[in-house]
């Protein structure tokens, strides 16, 4: 069976084969964008992959359409008579829950559709229209991802879409234009066919990179205006409980089993200062026993300033006690009202409204609320992507100063915040116990905080029998819970003391990400702690709550932070990219580039100024030193050699020599030094022997004059010498080149 596949796959030529391929990767990629969204029901969740798995080894085997063309029609036509049900019952009850359960189970439907009809193209497509039309449906699945989500694995999908979609259009043409070709068509596996493999494979590379660079340029370029495009079909928000004004003990630790990222904060300046900081997301009054919550009671309307401005009225606190942290908040669509910011908020800027009633109105900031608590909440709810900007003031009052605090609080104060049900007597025993040996209310909350943390086990293993009084339960049988049970421990031993305390939920900082400068927070970050009023200074954290589990490490959580900045990224420039941002780009561009040329100037200048000290240090140096002009000698020594090079050497040999042997007989190399130190000395006068004289030619040629005989006498000896082999002494030689050259030293006449 194998072999007869093989033969099968083998009959195919080149094109067709990698067209097959490609398409099939084209369409797997728009199918998996979709279902990786992990917005679908769990049946379009499993079936479409395990579809796409089989006809990939088919393919491979080299198999043929598994559907007839008619077979295919009659599918189609069948699930239309099924829609209806998929969109009114169906798909209604898998989106019971959304923000808008009629436009999901709409928008549900369709996909199904979409999903069934691209799955029976792709086993029954024979023809170039089918193999077009199933990579429109391909494209229309990148479409439908797009909508269900804008998560950076989109970008990663849309991407390969690109590079598969100009591989698969390019091998449909080749394909097409092949079909009444003369030559025959290359076989898989031959040098040619890998050869243009290769080549389709490049050109599509290139072309996919080039388009993604060529758009992100126009998308930072293009003027952005935030319109509400889309956003707000974030259909399927992960709902967060634990953040409303009514929670049970334990709800919270439901949350931190998840790993799923809630938000992420960049800090402005020094990151450290965000170490410990608890972001407040809810604030409750009142306890019964087994619940927090806050009466019902109106709540105070918010509007943004002519900036977008969200000001708070706080308790002011004197210069020194606080720090100014500024911050930036990217929220995950987690659908809860909650606004989660750093302790004493002064001031936020974001957009909170409905993006569906952005669209009509892009300066529409929405409006927030604020209850008697201080806590913030978003009447319109965080099922999308919310980013804002926030400035708190940091508490940072010495104890020393929180010791010497006034008892006498304030009638609201205490009317709400020692308020405490009837439970175990055992718990006020303990608390006194406690704090018997403090002298002021500030060393009474620290020695509980401080008791509950040493004395009692951390554990998310919130299991053990059912009882009216889960805080007797936990402080005197079980001894461990979460952070809930540590935070209503404390809140209602403080009220037991007279303290006015408060249950606060919300999360901490989270793991801080270098690569990105931001804070990773998850949903196992939730948490609950407490707060204790204080005269003069307002509520200060108590946390008694003791560490959890360690952070991850290793190469795969480093891998994780590059990853996580860059969805940071993603979502800071791409998502919640607009005007404000595209002009603090190009301020930013501005000024970089502004600094890299002052940089340029500077270091050009330094180095300018080292050169000259360089330069006048080695002057005075060589001044002073008595190798310096000897040196010098040397130097111009070696440099008239350097460029005149081996000639020189030989006319000083040469010359030698002929020094050498004032009285012997006149040799050949001798004769001919002594005819070119002539032919010199003639040349600077002005008569130059051409190439194609002779020297007897040259000799004639020169006119009558006082050195003419010399010249002549001169030649004949060089002749006799070079060529007739005649000896005749040096010094005779020597002479008449003295004659001439006195000859010519003499005034022209």
């Amino acid at each position: 069976m194998s072999s007869t596949a093989s033969a099968s796959a083998q009959q195919l030529p080149a094109v067709q084969r990698y067209f097959e391929v490609s398409l099939f990767l084209l369409v797997s990629t728009g199918i998996m964008a979709v279902v990786l969204t992990g917005k679908l029901d769990p049946i379009s969740l499993v079936i479409p992959p395990i579809a796409l798995v089989y006809k990939g080894f088919r393919i491979w085997r080299g198999r043929g359409p598994e559907i007839s063309a008619r077979v295919a029609t009659w599918l189609v036509l069948a699930y239309f008579l099924f829609f209806p049900l998929d969109l009114w019952i169906f798909s209604r009850r898998i989106s019971t829950g959304a923000p808008n359960p009629a436009l999901y189970a709409a928008l549900l439907a369709a996909i199904h559709l979409m999903l069934f009809a691209t799955l029976v193209r792709l086993y029954s497509a024979r023809t170039n229209r089918d193999f077009a039309f199933l990579a429109v449906l391909a494209f229309t699945c990148m479409l439908s991802s797009a909508i269900l989500t804008v998560e950076t694995g989109f970008l990663v999908t849309l991407a390969i879409f690109l590079a598969l979609a100009v591989s698969t259009f390019v091998a449909l043409e080749i394909r097409r234009s092949a079909a009444g070709a003369v030559s025959p068509p290359f076989e898989p596996g031959s040098p040619m066919a890998r050869q243009l493999n290769r080549a389709l494979g490049l050109t599509s590379a290139l072309v996919a990179v080039s388009a993604l660079l060529i758009g992100g340029v126009l998308f930072f370029l293009i003027p952005r205006f935030t319109a509400g495009y889309l956003s707000a079909l974030n259909l399927q928000p992960n709902l967060m409980t634990g953040f409303g004004d009514d929670i049970t003990i334990g709800e919270i630790g439901k949350i931190q089993q998840s790993s799923a990222v809630v938000m992420r904060i960049h800090v402005e300046g020094d990151p450290g200062h965000a170490d410990d900081v608890h972001w407040r997301g809810v604030v409750l009054t009142n306890f019964d026993g087994k619940r927090w919550f806050t009466p019902a009671h109106d709540q105070i309307v918010i509007s943004p300033d002519s900036e977008g401005q969200y000001r708070f009225a706080r308790l002011p606190l004197p210069v020194g006690d606080f720090y100014p942290l500024r911050y930036t908040v990217m929220m995950e669509p987690v659908a809860t009202d909650a606004v989660f910011v750093a302790p004493r908020p002064e001031m936020l800027r974001g957009r909170f409204g409905n993006e569906s009633e952005r669209a009509g109105a892009s300066r529409n900031h929405g409006y927030l609320l604020v209850d008697k608590t201080g806590s913030l909440s978003n009447p319109f709810h965080n099922d999308i992507k919310v980013r804002y900007e926030g400035m708190s003031l940091l508490p940072l009052i010495p104890p020393a100063q929180l010791r010497k605090s006034s008892t006498t609080y304030p009638d609201p104060i205490r009317d709400m915040y020692l308020q405490v049900p009837q439970l175990d007597p055992r718990i006020k025993q303990l608390a006194e116990k406690i704090a018997e040996n403090s002298h002021n209310e500030y060393d009474r909350a620290a020695n509980i905080e401080r008791y509950l943390k040493t004395h009692y086990g951390y554990t998310l293993d919130l299991t053990g029998r059912k009882t009216d009084d889960p805080l007797a339960y936990f402080l005197f049988e079980k001894r461990s819970g979460n952070c809930e049970y540590f935070a209503a421990a404390m809140a209602v031993m403080l009220r037991d003391l007279g303290i006015p305390a408060r249950y606060v939920g919300g999360f901490l900082p989270g793991e801080y990400n270098d690569l990105g400068g931001d804070y990773i927070v998850r949903a196992s970050d939730a948490h609950a702690w407490v707060e204790a009023y204080f005269p003069g200074y307002g509520w200060i954290t108590f946390d008694p709550t003791p560490p959890g589990a360690g952070k991850r490490s290793g190469m795969f959580a480093r891998l994780a932070l590059y990853w996580d900045w860059f969805q940071f990224a993603w979502d800071e420039w791409v998502i919640n990219y607009d005007f404000v941002h595209q002009t603090n780009l190009a301020q930013n561009v501005q000024k970089t580039s502004k600094d890299w040329g002052e940089r340029a100037l500077r270091y050009y200048h330094d180095k300018q100024r080292d050169a000259i000290r360089l330069l006048l240090a080695l002057d005075h140096r060589t001044e002073a030193s008595p190798f310096f002009l000897p040196g010098v000698l040397v130097f111009l020594i070696a440099l008239l050699i350097y460029l005149r090079g081996r000639p020189l050497i030989s006319y000083l040999i040469a010359r030698w020599r002929v020094r050498a042997r004032r009285g012997g007989n006149l040799t050949a190399s001798l004769a001919a030094l002594e005819y070119r130190e002539m032919l010199r000395l003639l040349e600077k006068r002005g008569w130059k022997k051409a190439p194609s004289q002779t020297a007897l030619e040259f000799a004639s040629a020169i006119p009558a004059v006082d050195f003419s005989a010399p010249v002549a006498q001169l030649t004949e000896l060089y002749q006799s010498a070079r060529f007739g082999n005649h000896a005749a002494p040096v010094e005779q030689m020597s002479s008449l080149l003295r004659a001439i050259r006195e000859s010519l030293r003499s005034p022209r006449k």
